[in-house]
């Protein structure tokens, strides 16, 4: 205990974050899809050797996986030890993208691979990467009507697709065979090796610097502090109970909204969410498998306390009771798609709704809390080969107690940016015709919302298919204390010069689309935080100045004359 003195903690904690951080940037360096390499969906990190809890993440990684990388490592972990998993050896790399074994959608590719100190394995690391597709019945797997989990990709339990270093050519030709533009996994493979094994150089470093028995203490103590001060965090909080509501626009099957019921009830120093009265499972793909709601609650508190170190111990205080019979805990067959992109910043932000009571001055109105889902698989003539383009897209945020919400932010669930447009165009025969903030759609507070994004894209050549799924297009997010809402997400596709609007407004899949077709998007605005009334006159001018309101809107939204 001598040896692991103030500094000593200090400087192991960023050493930890530093091996996360150096495997997020391998890995999207070396990968060849624009939505790692450039949109960044991927997150890394080191997992406990004995029950894959968390003890550190990379800062540049998708906040949503926090959560249910260990619930994976875990599973691969028991998995081994009950016999359903060969046992792991030096150098061997397990895969899986099973949602219902700790999981999100089936895109989300989980690599995990154990690291060994004097022949026993001394933690986990474990990344995730974004595949653009993983099969299924629509390009990029986002099939907006799914009823079932096979219908969305190919589902990989736990095996070994590194043996001793070397990939294994059997799994990898079962994976390329069911998969779209299969050539191209290559590229992502190697990187997503590469970066655990960069993690595992650095990792290595360290302990052999500092020697394994004070890692492994400073990382008790990392976990023992998180805990405390998370629980310091919430102790701040009034006693009592705060709930609030958040929807779903529709399951993409059955065209009716999905309900997220909240009752978050403050005790002493703990947090329990109960989602009790939450909607049944749904035909459709918004599911959310059980890992990818709790990761949800612990993205939202992360939000709110983003001062609070990151490990498991952060998680302690808070209890979620298993939302068992709600679409919040899928169980297999269900479909799943759409639950780590869109139900993930709904459940988000009923944790908003609700805790803004609690923190007025600490937590926002409703961010846009869609990822923008749309991926078109076609055919390219021009280079004699199929491709399938993934864009995600920002939105509002919402506005707080002290300014109003940044525009055209990343996900709630993320820091996922959309890739360059010359680096689509490049890549994929589209042409953006328009690409800028969406004017007007920031709901109006004392301090407003942020404002969403406008694209227009147009198919140059060949034939494709388009597929969305999306959210926030029935209800736009919710404004706080008295703001109003964004404005919802908004979709057009534009066929042979007729205008086609989704029937679920944010969902559909497998539009036929040819040369000269368009697909517009608007994405959600912030909500607004406060009476719009209160807004600074001059403020309100600015924005009209700037183009961002119209003077008719400043006089309906805000009361203002200009």
């Amino acid at each position: 205990m001598a040896k692991l003195d103030t500094i000593t903690l200090s400087v192991l904690q960023a050493a930890l974050q530093q091996v996360c951080d150096e495997m997020d940037l391998t890995f999207s360096r070396a990968a060849f899809s624009p939505v790692i390499a450039e949109a960044n969906d991927r997150s890394d990190g080191i997992y406990s050797a004995v029950d894959g809890s968390l003890i550190a993440q990379g800062s540049q990684g998708l906040p949503v996986f926090v959560g249910v990388m260990q619930y994976s490592t875990k599973t691969v972990i028991e998995m081994i030890a009950d016999g359903r998993c060969l046992a792991p050896e030096p150098g061997d790399i397990y895969i899986v993208n099973d949602p219902y074994l700790g999981g999100t959608h089936l895109m989300d590719v989980r690599f995990v691979m154990p690291v060994y100190r004097n022949g026993k394995i001394f933690c986990w690391l474990s990344n995730t990467g974004h595949w653009p597709d993983i099969g299924g019945s629509v390009p990029g797997g986002f099939s907006a009507s799914a009823t079932a989990v096979e219908q969305e990709g190919l589902r990989l339990p736990p095996v070994k697709l590194f043996k001793k270093g070397v990939l294994d050519a059997e799994i990898y030709a079962i994976i390329c065979s069911n998969i779209r533009v299969a050539d191209q996994r290559i590229g992502d493979i190697r990187a997503q090796a590469a970066a655990l094994l960069i993690g595992q150089d650095r990792l290595n470093e360290i302990l052999d610097r500092y020697g394994d028995e004070t890692v492994v203490e400073a990382i008790a103590e990392l976990r023992r502090r998180a805990a405390e001060q998370m629980r310091a965090s919430i102790a701040a909080i009034p006693d009592g109970v705060y709930r609030s509501q958040a929807f779903v626009d529709s399951d993409g099957v059955v065209n009716e909204p999905l309900t997220i019921d909240l009752a978050v009830e403050k005790k002493g120093d703990t947090l329990t969410f109960d989602f009790a009265g939450s909607s049944k499972p749904c035909a459709g793909p918004m599911n959310s498998v059980l890992a990818t709601t709790l990761s949800s609650v612990y993205l939202a508190m992360r939000h709110i306390f983003p001062e609070v170190p990151i490990s498991a111990g952060a998680f302690e205080p808070l209890n979620v009771k298993r939302p068992e019979g709600t679409f919040l805990d899928a169980k297999y067959p269900r479909p799943v798609s759409g639950c780590a992109a869109e139900v993930s910043q709904r459940i988000a932000e009923a944790v908003f709704a609700a805790m803004v009571q609690a923190l007025p001055e600490k937590v926002t109105a409703a961010p846009a809390g869609s990822s923008g889902n749309f991926a078109l698989g076609g055919n390219d003539p021009a280079r004699g080969r199929d491709y399938v383009m993934y864009q995600i897209s920002g939105g509002g945020y919402g506005g707080n107690a002290d300014h109003d919400g940044l525009s055209n932010g990343c996900s709630t669930i993320g820091i996922s940016k959309s890739p360059p447009v010359e680096i689509m165009e490049q890549a994929f025969p589209v042409l953006y015709r328009h690409y800028a903030l969406r004017e007007g759609s920031g709901g109006a507070g004392k301090h407003r919302g942020g404002f969403g994004l406008a694209y227009e894209v147009e198919i140059l050549r060949g034939e494709a298919r388009a597929s969305f799924v999306m959210d926030h297009g029935r209800f736009g997010p919710q404004g706080a204390l008295g703001g109003r809402d964004g404005a919802p997400n908004s979709v057009t596709v534009f066929r042979g010069g007729e205008a086609h609007v989704p029937p679920h407004l944010s969902k559909e899949q497998d539009i036929a689309l040819k040369a000269g077709d368009r697909v517009r998007v608007g994405t959600p605005g912030g909500g607004g935080y406060g009476d719009p009334r209160q807004r600074d006159a001059k403020l309100v001018a600015e924005d009209v100045r700037l183009g961002y309101y119209t003077a008719e809107q400043a006089r309906e939204m805000f009361g203002v004359e200009v």
